[in-house]
């Protein structure tokens, strides 16, 4: 095969990207270097591209991005082959596998006619594997707000949920009410700054929980607001700028004026 020459395929391109991976690991000085170690933060970093550019809705770059984090794929299993761990082949072979074992529905006579049951055959057959909990496969290093996230959609696979949204906003209702008792949002007394923190993470995940009800992606909309709130405070900067003084110099009557134009933009 050419690897100059672009390939029509998925079996032929990827190919060719399995030859220059080949290329690269025996002939490049940086990338002969690199380990599964050295590799971790980059793919992490790929990864937060591609969630940024599904953000935007950039297809073009979303494109890109897959084809960025398609290369760590094969730099993992490249690595794997030479230490005899593991090919590429036994990688894709392993999917697959997983992929048929878990999709009974599709592969075997199982019958599943909407996606809860779909999601509760998933976490069965896992505990099945071998998995000793439901919560064994959420990772302990994911970000808090994701990992409430995924938590709670693991123990709905299993049948552990609310069943009215209605009940699930009484429980956000409870938690800021207990929130606001150890807070003592209401009073000056000495705040216990641990019970607080508490009930607020309580609040949080209850919060969390609701917009799983509602279809709300908790860390989606979060990220959005973010975005929101840098846009508008970038647009303050600018016109305080504009006027030849600094943010430190402005009162806060003066930053709304602005704040309000950047919500009306």
């Amino acid at each position: 095969m050419n690897i100059f020459d672009q390939q029509n395929t998925p079996a032929t391109s990827f190919e060719r990207l399995l030859q220059i991976m080949d290329d690269l690991r025996q002939q490049c000085p940086w990338d002969k270097k690199q380990t599964m170690e050295t590799l971790r933060h980059l793919t992490i970093e790929e990864t937060y591209e591609l969630s940024d550019a599904i953000l935007e809705g950039d297809m073009q770059e979303i494109r890109k991005e897959l084809g960025d984090l398609m290369l760590h794929l094969v730099f993992y299993a490249k690595i794997g082959s030479e230490t005899n761990d593991f090919t590429i082949t036994e990688v894709l072979n392993g999917i697959c596998e997983k992929l048929i074992n878990r999709h009974p529905h599709i592969y075997s006579d199982v019958v599943a006619e909407t996606e809860e049951q779909v999601k509760q055959n998933w976490e069965q057959i896992k505990l099945k594997e071998g998995n000793k909990s439901v919560l064994a496969g959420v990772p302990s290093s994911l970000p808090a707000l994701i990992k409430a996230s995924r938590i709670q959609e693991k123990a709905r696979g299993v049948g552990f949920d609310w069943e009215e949204k209605q009940q699930v906003w009484g429980k956000v209702e409870e938690e800021l009410q207990e929130f606001k008792n150890e807070f003592n949002v209401d009073n000056d007394q000495e705040i216990d700054q641990e019970k607080a923190e508490g009930e607020f993470g309580d609040l949080l995940f209850s919060l969390i929980n609701y917009a799983r009800f509602i279809n709300i992606n908790p860390e989606d909309a979060l990220e959005k607001t973010n975005r929101k709130f840098i846009k508008r405070f970038q647009y303050l900067e600018s016109k305080t700028t504009e006027l030849g003084k600094s943010l430190k110099d402005m009162t806060l009557a003066q930053m709304d004026v602005f704040w309000n134009e950047a919500k009306k933009l």
